[in-house]
């Protein structure tokens, strides 16, 4: 009997490709099958990598042999998919966001915990070297206490890249990637408390790559304060107009009494890290240890990987259910702030992830 966790695929879509080449390089997963609505593709991807096709959600979730479902559905899917999973008894890694509202969220939280089952959410990407390499140095104490960060999420217009836009702008910039931001900085200094916003839709008549025009109706900028209960405050700029050109596409800046932190990328593992004493020129900052260098530059299987272990290990994983659902609650938090124009309060709470071994203190 083999003892690597069996794991499958649901949703075959634009980025499950680099999901699997991650998971079948792991001694600890089995990639045992994919699905998806569209048959075609989960038989494209199961022979790319050697695994069953399922024609079903239902059929996959009956193979004994899977224990971890990975969900790549569309946002949308996300709350009944993983809701589909847990109840069939499976341990769930999801895509972002957890659900498009925190009571559902936090549903699927109570779901997992009533069942005995992990439940693990991206992004994951705090678990970069190149993130780990910017907490560490927070956590050192080289720039004093933080007393406020910056975060930029200039995406690009969707449909330059992408041959089916409409869903992004359906949940908007917010939901699709400022979430990112979120899920670093929480998983930083831990929960946040209030958030006050502004949104704004910048260019509401759009055409996809085949010419089709349609329409945005929601918001595709949003500038909002997020305060921390540990003192932070964060402001976070994200839109689905600016494109990749710009310098400050995905970046943040923390700065302390002491000093300041410019991490290149909150989304790539490789992002440059570089400090600077108050008043004085950023310099760089070795990484932790060589970041990971695959084409897309995440390793989109290392939270799985991290979920396989920990269940091995019997501790806690680090990409939390329930770290995703409170950054779910700052997002509805956000879009209640920019339809009430005023401040709204938040008051889940999650336990922050441990750093990566590698990123530690005492293994330096």
């Amino acid at each position: 009997m083999s003892n690597k966790m069996g794991v499958g695929i649901v949703g075959c879509g634009n980025i499950a490709e680099a999901y699997a080449q991650n998971l079948v390089t792991y001694p600890q997963i089995e990639l045992i099958g994919v699905t998806d609505i569209d048959s075609r593709r989960a038989t494209e991807l199961a022979a790319k990598f050697n695994c069953r096709a399922y024609p079903s959600l239902d059929s996959m979730l009956a193979d004994e042999r899977i224990a971890l479902v990975v969900n790549l559905t569309i946002h949308h899917a996300h709350k009944e998919v993983v809701a589909q999973c847990l109840e069939a008894g499976k341990h769930v890694h999801s895509e972002k966001p957890l659900a498009l509202t925190y009571e559902d969220a936090r549903g699927l939280v109570a779901l997992a915990n009533q069942k005995g089952l992990r439940l693990g959410c991206s992004p994951f990407t705090f678990m970069g070297e190149g993130q780990q390499t910017a907490w560490k140095a927070i956590r050192e104490g080289r720039l004093g206490p933080v007393r406020l960060a910056y975060a930029e999420v200039n995406w690009g217009r969707i449909e330059s890249w992408h041959p089916a836009p409409a869903p992004f702008y359906q949940v908007g910039p917010l939901f699709d990637v400022g979430v990112y931001p979120l899920t670093l900085l929480t998983a930083m200094f831990g929960p946040a408390r209030r958030v006050s916003a502004f949104g704004k839709i910048l260019k509401a008549d759009r055409l996809t790559k085949a010419g089709e025009p349609f329409q945005v109706t929601s918001p595709d900028f949003v500038l909002a304060t997020v305060e921390l209960a540990n003192g932070t405050l964060a402001r976070l700029t994200c839109n689905f107009y600016v494109g990749f050109h710009n310098k400050q596409k995905s970046g943040i800046e923390f700065h302390g009494d002491v000093g300041s932190l410019y991490l290149s990328t909150w989304h790539d593992f490789n992002g440059t890290v570089e400090y600077a004493e108050f008043g004085q020129e950023y310099q760089p900052v070795p990484w932790v240890k060589p970041p990971f260098e695959g084409p897309r530059k995440v390793e989109w299987g290392r939270a799985v990987l991290d979920m396989a272990q920990a269940i091995a290990e019997g501790r806690p994983h680090r990409a939390t259910g329930e770290q995703a659902a409170h950054v779910v609650e700052i997002l509805c938090a956000i879009s209640t702030s920019i339809e009430t124009q005023q401040p709204v309060a938040i008051e889940s709470e999650f336990t922050p992830p441990r750093p990566m071994e590698w990123a530690m203190e005492d293994q330096q």
